[in-house]
């Protein structure tokens, strides 16, 4: 973990302790907004921190930073620990913390949980809900506590499971590790991450090398690697950390194993983990295992079913003659059909490649079967990274974002992008720093200002703008007139019934100032499960009135999913994959959006982001 890494996330449990324990709340909010600023930060603290008496004043030069946060840090960087953080955690149970990853539990909840019911971790928890003297505690009706155990089964749940975002960034720096050892002729991660699948359960790294003792050896010394689960040439196992970097919903722990201590001395070596498994394939039988260890299981399954009506066998060592004999034809010298590459597999069995996006027996067969006519449908042309030439949802400093309008254009510019939409929070989105009416109107100008001085790229004047509880959105027609770009999304009174959240929702569609309906459900992945409208009914509206819905990019959210995206497709309905910049490395999560994208079978023509600049910019002045 990196000191500022390490720094946010002590920050950020000194405001939840702080919470919890009824202090001062505008010092809670104050280490709150200095672990964000930290987590935005492009570079390292630890050197400031060690620059003598300049150290305190160069710090305070970072906003969100003051003079007794600089003090902290210096003292992060010096001892490893923090005073003050070590006494908050002396009075507060170790496992409480733990109970506000709970969606829905809040610091005051679970304040009264703690002192009025006894509740110290989740088995208390639990506990207190079972005997029912949960219900004698003040806000507790069974209504509330029938929402809290679906909350905390949600949380059990995502606990298993790994979000795309976590698991990626493991499994891509064991792969850029492995790849210099020598003798390594292939290698891939395999299984559900490579599939883009929002959650994974565990990491599966595939190698082909002709010395798979030394590369078994360096995988299990990496440094992510805390504990061996299996050692062998063939096939080990390991627990390794991640990064549990939630960014503007931090949380601790929450994703594996272990809740890191507040006061460890070591956090390096403490925090969330995740299962990574290396298996060694023979090179000639690359393309076969890839195919098998990449899944999913309905894929496999329909596979060789396909291949035993050819009287051919499929495993995870190639495609074989079917010879009745009950001992594997691999370990009988039989010479496989296809064993080499995914392609060559597919096509002995009579298809085209199928990415591995869509390989879950939701019509990729019949899709990518090779035609005998050249009248037959052609198989989809999915959307890809290179495509997309627009980012048309990102914020600024003038609401919750890390960049200038400037900064923000000029990172887009140098991803190949023609067009950027400046879309900071409207006025509801307080804790965002929404803008007010006045503000907006200022904000336009001075989008309009930069956008005058841009070359080679076109900045456009947008909003995200709140839809209401009860379906009005946060500015009125006439200030929404003035925008370029409207993206109305849902933050709040995301446990509405679906009924009312799909009237909600459709209201929103039906403003004829609204160009892209905005992360739709409002879900956070492990976090919570965001509203439940009818998608059929958004999707069918949104074809009518000519509005896109959102894949938002950012891999704890990655809403609509992938089969929403499937549903929207299917009805020719407009898809914008945007990355909800707040930062510049949220451009990076772009590849999250595509894999969803990819995996609800999206083309460059139905999404918005791909399009040329004009055919783009007129449909938006529609």
């Amino acid at each position: 973990m990196s000191v500022n890494a390490a720094l946010a996330e002590r920050f950020s449990m000194i405001a939840k302790m702080m919470d919890l324990l009824g202090e001062n709340r505008f010092k809670a909010i104050a280490h709150d907004r200095a672990a964000r600023a930290i987590e935005g930060l492009s570079y390292d603290l630890a050197p400031i921190a060690a620059d003598g008496d300049n150290a305190r004043k160069r710090l305070m030069e970072i906003d969100g930073i003051g003079e007794k946060i600089a003090d902290k840090i210096i003292e992060y960087c010096r001892t490893g620990s923090i005073t003050e953080l070590d006494e908050l955690a002396a009075s507060v149970p170790p496992g409480i913390l733990g109970l506000m990853n709970i969606p829905g539990l809040g610091p005051k909840t679970v304040s009264v949980l703690w002192k009025e019911g006894g509740v110290t971790d989740l088995a208390s928890l639990k506990k207190i809900i079972d005997d029912g003297s949960i219900l004698k505690l003040p806000r507790m009706g069974a209504k509330s506590v029938d929402k809290l155990k679906e909350s905390i089964a949600l949380a059990e749940q995502g606990s298993a499971r790994l979000p795309l975002g976590l698991a990626a960034p493991v499994a891509e720096r064991f792969v850029a590790r492995l790849k210099d050892i020598k003798g390594i002729k292939q290698i891939a991660f395999a299984g559900s991450l490579r599939r883009g699948k929002d959650t994974i359960g565990d990491i599966d790294i595939l190698i082909a090398t002709t010395s798979p003792a030394a590369a078994s050896e360096a995988f299990r010394s990496m440094p992510e690697v805390v504990q061996v689960l299996a050692a062998g040439e063939s096939k080990s196992s390991v627990r390794a950390l991640i990064n549990p970097d939630l960014g503007r919903w931090t949380l601790e722990g929450k994703e594996g194993d272990e809740v890191p201590a507040p006061s460890s001395t070591k956090p390096e070596r403490s925090g969330p983990s995740v299962q990574v498994d290396l298996r060694v394939v023979p090179t000639a039988a690359w393309g076969a295992a890839l195919m098998y260890f990449t899944g999913s299981k309905e894929h496999n399954v329909r596979l060789r079913e396909l291949a035993l009506k050819q009287n051919l066998t499929l495993n995870e060592y190639g495609l074989f003659p079917e010879d009745d004999q009950d001992s594997p034809p691999q370990s009988r010298g039989v010479k496989p059909v296809a064993s080499r590459t995914e392609e060559d597999i597919y096509a002995a069995l009579g298809f085209d490649f199928i990415p591995p996006e869509l390989r879950e027996d939701r019509g990729e067969l019949d899709a990518f079967a090779r035609k005998p006519s050249k009248r037959a449908p052609a198989e989809p042309t999915l959307v890809t990274i290179e495509d997309i030439k627009a980012e048309l949802h990102a914020h600024t400093t003038a609401s919750d974002g890390r960049m200038s309008i400037e900064e923000l254009a000029e990172h887009a510019k140098k991803r190949g992008f023609h067009t950027i939409a400046v879309t900071d929070h409207s006025r509801s989105s307080a804790i965002a720093n929404g803008l007010s009416v006045e503000r907006l109107l200022e904000h336009i100008d001075a989008v309009h200002a930069a956008a005058a001085k841009a070359k080679g790229i076109t900045i456009l004047a947008g909003s995200e703008v709140d839809i209401l509880a009860d379906g009005s959105l946060d500015y009125p027609d006439r200030v929404l007139k003035q925008l370029d770009v409207v993206v109305a999304s849902p933050h709040s009174s995301l446990s509405q019934d679906p009924a009312t959240a799909t009237k909600r929702l459709l209201s929103a569609i039906k403003n004829p100032f609204v160009h892209i309906l905005g992360h739709p459900t409002g879900r956070l992945i492990n976090r919570r499960p965001g509203l439940s409208p009818d998608i059929a009914a958004l999707i069918a509206a949104a074809k009518e009135h000519d509005v896109a819905l959102e894949i938002n990019a950012h891999w704890m959210r990655l809403d609509l999913r992938d089969i929403h995206v499937r549903a929207a497709v299917d009805a020719g309905c407009l898809i914008a994959v945007d990355c909800d910049v707040h930062e510049a490395d949220d451009y990076d999560n772009l590849r999250f959006g595509i894999s969803t994208a990819r995996r609800g079978w999206l083309t460059p023509d139905l999404c918005i982001n791909t399009w040329p600049a004009r055919k783009l910019h007129a449909w938006l002045k529609r």
